[in-house]
């Protein structure tokens, strides 16, 4: 174990090795890994080397905390081959963990290939590079992402085709997993363009959030020992299992389930008010409606 900057390097049960934060006191893809986690959870969730492979024109992703660039450099990685031209946005409150992370990059293992690429962002906060068959532009926007997303004047954000979610978790972070937030994420999709969220949570709570804030939502691919996480998009085509009545049912009978209007984590049960909205669009999405 090794310790710098406020992180260290821990060891896995399965081997592999991951970054902790100290003052989160939360470590990244803590049970399988970095790279076998972003895999399960994005590459193969997202299809993102099909859809890359079929798109035309640019493919824009947004890396929603860099953390230590596990998700971007495996979603690199898992796509070389194909020819479409990629933009990634990574979004983040600090670059320490990715400083911290590229000293340690033998034990971590996933920047082999991408030493430039990362230099490159942290020198510039912006890289363009080519990568296997198609050019890569990666930039880097620092500050507070809620923030961000709720600035009606900044329009220079193009909208996404995929969003990796990866913030900390809402206790810890509660900012990041308010219903407004995904909201005026949503307001910011293109309706003509498919995008899809996955994230490693599958709380009531969360997935409420989601569905008010204008999302189809359905259950996530298994990663670890996390035998469900959570899927959303801006069309039902890239949901291949949606949420339905016998989940409904759940949310309603469940004690945490209200989403955070809010950056105070707390848990309560659905209100009156939010279970008529939460029928109602799930009524609406069953019978085809946005």
């Amino acid at each position: 174990m090794q310790a710098a900057a406020g992180y260290q390097i821990v060891k896995l049960a399965n081997g592999t090795h991951s970054v902790h934060s100290v003052a989160e006191r939360e470590t990244f893809h803590p049970v399988i890994g970095p790279v076998a986690e972003a895999e399960a959870l994005y590459v193969r969730q997202l299809r993102l080397p099909e859809r890359l492979a079929a798109h035309t024109g640019e493919f824009v992703i947004w890396d929603v905390g860099l953390g230590a660039a596990a998700n971007v450099l495996t979603v690199l990685r898992a796509t070389r081959e194909t020819k479409c031209p990629l933009r990634i946005i990574s979004f983040d409150r600090t670059w320490q963990a990715l400083h911290f992370a590229r000293e340690h990059a033998v034990s971590l293992g996933y920047f082999t290939g991408y030493e430039n690429a990362v230099g490159e962002l942290l020198d510039k906060h912006r890289a363009r590079f080519t990568d296997g068959n198609r050019e890569v532009t990666w930039e880097m926007r620092l500050g507070d992402f809620p923030s961000l997303m709720a600035d009606v004047d900044n329009n220079d954000l193009p909208a996404p085709h995929a969003i990796l979610f990866d913030a900390y978790s809402p206790a810890k972070n509660p900012a990041m997993w308010t219903q407004p937030l995904f909201a005026n994420i949503f307001r910011r999709l293109d309706p003509a363009r498919p995008c899809a969220l996955p994230t490693y949570s599958r709380s009531t709570m969360l997935r409420v959030a989601l569905l008010l804030a204008g999302f189809v939502v359905g259950a996530g691919h298994a990663t670890g020992e996390k035998e469900e996480t959570t899927i959303a998009a801006n069309t039902l085509d890239l949901i291949s299992e949606p949420l339905d009545q016998k989940w409904l049912r759940r949310a309603r009978n469940s004690t945490s389930a209200e989403p955070m209007w809010e950056p105070v984590y707390r848990q309560a049960p659905l209100s009156d008010e939010t279970w008529k909205r939460l029928r109602n669009k799930l009524n609406l999405t069953r019978n085809g409606g946005s």
